[in-house]
């Protein structure tokens, strides 16, 4: 199975989120943010990092980049598409997922081990987890408040789209604790903290981040 990693300009975690895609078992795939194609891959990771640099919104200018247009039409498809911190933004900022990611409520860059709550395990990035299941994974970012109408959110919640959120003190002030949403289908998924940094003992995180990359393994077939 081949899984693309998109890289674009300002990109700061393509490299770890390559790793963590061959220690799940997979083939990773360097996809260019100038490319017009996805090269045949099975999935996509879209990384976090700061897209050129951040201008004008988090993700505002990576979404018309030409590598996006495949992705939106791929996705839009059932391909499985997963974007980490800066991923996620873009992902909302392409409206492939709901909302927008703003700056943390206390205007200040959170770098921590955090605790989540994996609400949805029926996802293309989740499956090798258990609904309920509380794990521990890195969470660096200055923006990644999620936000909604409340409308969004109820039916997010009610439609179980909602697939972690923070457990103890909220980092961020997203509302209603979220920290990773999914589309209807389930094959699109946005995480704001970081499971490529949580995939090996050796960097002290853990591994408890390394169930998003080898779920995707075993879900491709049935979105197929």
């Amino acid at each position: 199975m081949k899984i693309g990693v998109v890289t674009f300009p300002g990109s700061l975690d393509d490299v770890d989120a390559r790793r963590a895609v061959t220690l799940a078992g997979a083939e990773p795939v360097r996809l260019w943010h100038g490319d017009d194609h996805l090269g045949g891959v099975d999935a996509v990771v879209l990384p976090g990092g700061f897209s050129y640099g951040d201008y004008l919104r988090c993700g505002a200018i990576a979404r018309f980049a030409p590598v996006m247009g495949a992705v939106v039409e791929a996705a839009n498809g059932g391909l499985p598409v997963l974007g980490i911190c800066n991923g996620f933004q873009i992902l909302c900022e392409s409206h492939l997922l709901p909302g927008a990611l703003i700056r943390n409520h206390s205007r200040r860059f959170v770098c921590r081990d955090q605790r989540l709550r994996i609400e949805n395990a029926a996802t293309a990035w989740t499956s090798d987890y258990s609904a309920g299941q509380e794990v521990v994974i890195v969470l660096k970012n200055g923006e990644g408040g999620y936000v909604a109408d409340n409308a969004t959110l109820d039916r997010l919640e009610g439609e179980g789209q909602v697939v972690a959120r923070y457990l103890g003190a909220n980092p961020n002030g997203s509302m209603r604790d979220i920290a990773g949403i999914t589309n209807d289908r389930g094959n699109v998924v946005g995480l704001m903290p970081h499971p490529e940094h949580a995939v090996d003992d050796l960097c002290g995180a853990g591994t408890d981040g390394l169930a998003f990359f080898t779920s995707v393994l075993r879900q491709v077939p049935a979105l197929h």
